[in-house]
């Protein structure tokens, strides 16, 4: 051998030997993820794979939060008013409209009832007034409980949807999810504690923000899960790049991570530690969850799906009781569009009846698959929107109604919620409460009580203060309607 080159040959042999070393370092590091996918290195970030403590014994696990975005017509749907069909066409009283706004009309000028058209009957044990819109929730209503005097505060859409979600009407507060998972934690290591699936014609007015962390460290924040394709982008390595080389990148990526963290004490490091480590985890269990052609065709049925891999609501409903079973904390479903106004493409004439026939067979499906799971009596079920609609029409080309922000219905299921129950009463037309009204600061401190999380206890420190999503206004458990 050339003596001018012994030196650099042992230099190169130094060089693999090491380089082999650091892979090994690296494949012994990370065997978790590729192996047993422990959730050891996920449990070194501050969103932990365990649960963590609650404030007393809760009822409920986990929350499913099936969001009709656009404003449901529960004067269609749940709250049956007779007078009102009977005041068809005539003038709401005076009385009703003072001081009140209205997204879309003006209260100084006559406004007339518009009562439905839809056929009401009374169902279940319970005698719950459904319509002939959802003839499958009908059959599953002495398992809900109607919330049916709703009130908020926000009556455009944008800000009614942050303060259903956010306890605010103004970006930057973090959403129900977020506080959820900041407070309890994930039972689920493979898979993030949070997760978003959307289905309908376009994302709810909003977007992300509604489903954000807010002020909470971004690793609280929701998840999308795309219905087509990747479940999420990029998520599936090049090609040409072994596990072996994503195990190199992620433990110098880790290395550095840590380094800075301990420099910094910044929360956000311990999230990108643990974004990418969930990642990586995902490249596995995000396939197999969205994978529901592994489901008996019986239960496809139950659900209306007719294709297992075709974008629905049906299938997001189905992905919803995957992800229970999978452990993830809180889930929601976002469905549009329920802004029906009247118009070519917004009206209860046609449009409504299509959308109730999108979600009816699908909600109801999922519902008795927990029951009969074994998963409803702690998994809470939430239905609703960010407002409901007026009493009144509007004129347009066809039949709508406007916002309507001081009664509207929401119902629950399981998850330590009485079944059977028709809570609160509206007035003659459904324009306000008359018997216990609730606000949706009243329905976040129920759904935190019932995870086991006392609403004032559940704070961050933001700028001096002890911020919480209940606000600092009054908001109270709904403890009449707990089992």
């Amino acid at each position: 051998m050339n003596p001018m080159l012994r030196p650099r040959l042992q230099m190169e042999t130094r060089r693999h030997f090491f380089h082999q070393c650091s892979i090994g370092v690296g494949a012994i590091a990370l065997s978790s993820l590729m192996g047993e996918r422990s959730s050891a290195l996920a449990d070194q970030s501050r969103l932990a794979s365990t649960s963590r403590p609650t404030h007393f014994l809760p009822r409920a696990k986990r929350v499913i939060y099936l969001f009709m975005a656009g404003g449901p017509s529960q004067l269609e749907m749940f709250d049956y008013k007779p007078q009102l069909v009977e005041m068809n066409g005539k003038p709401i009283p005076a009385s009703y409209l003072a001081g009140k706004r209205f997204a879309f009309m003006d209260s100084s000028h006559r406004v007339d009832l518009l009562g439905t058209r839809r056929q009401f009957a009374r169902h279940g044990e319970c005698g719950a007034w459904v319509s002939d819109l959802l003839p499958h929730t009908a059959g599953i209503v002495d398992d809900l409980c109607f919330v049916k005097t709703c009130k908020t505060d926000l009556f455009n859409h944008a800000p009614a949807k942050l303060f259903m979600n956010t306890g605010s009407g103004q970006f930057g507060r973090p959403s129900m999810g977020a506080w959820v998972t900041y407070g309890l934690g994930s039972e689920c290591g493979d898979l993030p504690g949070f997760v978003v699936l959307q289905s309908g014609p376009r994302g709810p007015r909003g977007g992300a923000v509604l489903w954000g962390s807010g002020f909470l460290p971004t690793m609280y924040q929701g998840v999308p899960l795309r219905n087509q394709g990747e479940p999420i982008l990029n998520i599936t390595p090049p090609a040409g790049v072994s596990d072996l080389a994503q195990q190199e990148v992620m433990r110098s990526l880790r290395t550095l991570n840590e380094q800075r963290l301990a420099a910094t004490g910044d929360d956000e490091i311990s999230t990108r530690i643990n974004a990418y480590e969930m990642a990586f985890r995902m490249q596995t269990s995000a396939p197999e969850l969205m994978d529901t052609r592994s489901e008996s065709q019986e239960t496809l049925r139950m659900y209306g799906i007719k294709d297992p891999v075709e974008s629905s609501y049906a299938r997001n409903c189905l992905l919803a009781r995957r992800l229970v079973e999978r452990g993830v904390r809180f889930i929601q479903l976002w469905h549009t569009n329920w802004d029906h106004h009247g118009g070519t493409t917004e009206n209860l004439e046609q449009h409504l009846p299509a959308i109730c026939q999108e979600i009816d067979q699908p909600t109801t499906a999922l519902v008795r698959d927990l029951k009969q799971r074994g998963l409803l009596e702690d998994t809470l079920v939430v239905w609703g929107g960010e407002f409901g609609r007026t009493p009144m029409g509007e004129v347009r080309e066809s039949t709508g109604r406007n916002h309507h922000i001081d009664a509207f219905t929401v119902w629950f299921a399981g998850g330590g919620m009485r079944g059977g129950v028709s809570y609160g009463e509206t007035d003659e037309f459904g324009f306000g409460a008359v018997q216990n009204p609730t606000h949706v600061r009243d329905l976040h401190a129920t759904i935190l009580h019932l995870l086991g999380l006392d609403h004032e206890r559940l704070t961050f420190r933001q700028q001096g203060l002890d911020v919480r999503l209940t606000g600092v206004n009054p908001a109270r458990v709904l403890h009449e309607l707990l089992v």
